[in-house]
């Protein structure tokens, strides 16, 4: 991420003068406007180039050959190379996620079979990647995604459900619009509202708008909310049994943001700093199976033009890394 140092020298520059920009990169600039259709107005465009500098000459030294980081893991100047760290933040979960841990809401061990790989996509529970854009409601789009997965459970149909019900209508369950919001609070107002909306009938619009929630296009409910125990065992085990899971996990590092394939390494990752949910959606391994290459399969919420098409390979038995098993959950209907 860009340092806190470097953000105060930008705000400085920009209120001064104009950024200065370093010519020589000018067809990169364009090149990549126009591979993620960018378009500023003349004062915008100043200040956006000149953070897409500062990250592209960070890019450019921490990327090494091809584009890979660490182990393998490729990153790229993505759709979010012309934004600082401070906004990407803004786009997860600015404190600690919730954790469930009264013991009715804890979600009991049973032994499962377990298969070499999973993925519920191949079986019909996920619904396509969506884009949360500059609205910070990571959560909103787990909830949804989990909720989808189970509606199709018990119908067998797959619904994209309301994100901006949830942003909407929500906050007294302690969630805050584009600013912040906890899954589990965002359960209990489907719980205690009577449902949620499709997106059909209650579209994303990344923003918060009034609460327009109508329960007579209700498609979904919750009767309760289970949390997993905090181990990668128990999380395999929920995953096969109930299908996608909302996990949590430390994803506040420049390597995440520009993730494009690969098992996810970043050295700094943290298993006790949560601030981004996402839905895992199933697990395997890369390579031979003797190799031990193995990893958690999680969507997120920033497009299809991020990571493998939305998609992240988190590593698996490896000391709960990034805090994949610190805070796992799922509705039940």
């Amino acid at each position: 991420m860009i340092s806190a140092g470097f953000l105060a020298i930008l705000c400085l520059g920009v209120a001064s003068a104009a950024p200065s920009h370093d010519y020589t990169l000018d067809a990169e600039w364009e090149q990549w406007k126009r591979s993620y259709e960018k378009i500023y107005s003349p004062e915008e465009e100043k200040q956006r180039r000149a953070v897409w500098e500062e990250n592209m000459k960070m890019f450019k030294l921490h990327s090494g050959v091809n584009g890979l980081w660490i182990n393998n893991v490729t990153i790229e100047m993505n759709e979010f190379g012309d934004r600082t760290g401070e906004e990407m933040r803004k786009m997860m979960n600015n404190s600690s996620v919730l954790t469930l841990r009264n013991g009715k809401h804890i979600q009991k061990r049973g032994n499962v079979p377990i298969p070499t790989t999973l993925d519920w996509r191949k079986e019909g529970y996920v619904t396509p990647v969506r884009s949360q854009g500059p609205c910070g409601v990571c959560w909103a789009f787990a909830v949804v995604g989990s909720l989808e997965g189970q509606l199709f459970r018990k119908t067998g149909k797959l619904i994209p459900l309301s994100v901006q019900n949830l942003v909407d209508c929500s906050r007294s369950f302690g969630t805050n619009g584009c600013i912040d919001g906890k899954p589990y609070g965002a359960f209990q107002y489907v719980k205690n509202n009577g449902g949620l909306e499709a997106e059909a009938t209650y579209p994303y619009e990344a923003k918060v708008r009034l609460c327009r929630y109508r329960p007579e296009r209700s498609v979904v409910t919750v009767s309760r909310v289970l949390g997993v125990p905090r181990t990668e065992a128990a999380l395999m085990n929920a995953l096969i049994t109930h299908g996608p899971i909302i996990v949590s996990i430390d994803a506040a590092h420049e390597s995440f943001d520009k993730y494009t394939g690969g098992i996810y390494h970043e050295p700094k990752c943290r298993s006790k700093t949560l601030n981004h949910s996402m839905l895992l959606v199933g697990f395997g391994y890369e390579g031979k199976e003797s190799e031990n290459r193995k990893y958690w399969l999680v969507k997120n919420s920033y497009g299809k033009r991020w990571g493998e098409n939305g998609y992240m390979k988190i590593p698996r038995d490896q000391n709960n890394y990034c805090g994949i098993a610190s805070c796992a959950m799922y509705p039940v209907l």
